[in-house]
């Protein structure tokens, strides 16, 4: 069965181009969410993911209906093939149902991994960049060397309540429990 997806994104939006698509399309059902392509809830596209049977074909009149991002749209492209069905674009003519569809998203999904750690790979070039230059990421210390030993001698020496130690130095008491480990 042909199934259709349909998504505006505000109540002020019109669903009947999209749907006068996928009508023609052949589409028997068609689910529909008025709702941002950004939030990943969305309650028609997982009633439809829970109804795929093999076979189905779950069609859009454009990607960008199913998914805002290529990451999330890999995501739901994989979760419809582990149902059995396929997935069907009309405006960018992808159809994984044939060799040539399989291929041209395979294509959109090698791009996107290329991207993936191609941004992995820049954030660990500037991250060792910055620390020849001195730079350490992170959050800063709760606590200064100084004070670090003052919590070190009130909680062995003088033997004062953690929580205690904690409120004083307006730390977790966690924080207070990993003074003077070795790291």
């Amino acid at each position: 069965m042909i199934i259709g997806y349909a998504r505006v994104s505000t109540d002020d939006q019109n669903l009947d181009v999209q749907t006068d698509a996928l009508a023609a399309a052949g589409a028997g059902k068609i689910f529909a969410d008025r709702i941002s392509g950004s939030k990943r809830a969305r309650s028609e596209l997982d009633r439809m993911l829970d109804q795929l049977r093999e076979g189905d074909i779950v069609t859009v009149t454009k990607y960008d209906r199913l998914a805002r991002s290529l990451k999330d749209l890999l995501e739901i492209v994989e979760t419809i093939r582990e149902r059995g069905a396929g997935f069907r674009s009309l405006a960018e003519d992808i159809d994984t149902t044939t060799p040539a569809g399989r291929l041209i998203f395979h294509v959109f999904a090698s791009i996107a991994q290329f991207e993936r750690e191609r941004i992995s790979e820049r954030t660990m070039e500037g991250l060792a960049s910055a620390r020849k230059r001195g730079r350490i990421g992170g959050r800063p210390p709760a606590l200064s060397p100084a004070q670090k030993d003052e919590v070190q001698r009130l909680r062995d020496i003088e033997q004062r309540p953690i929580g205690e130690i904690a409120s004083l130095f307006k730390v977790s008491v966690r924080t207070v429990r990993r003074v003077g480990e070795r790291s």
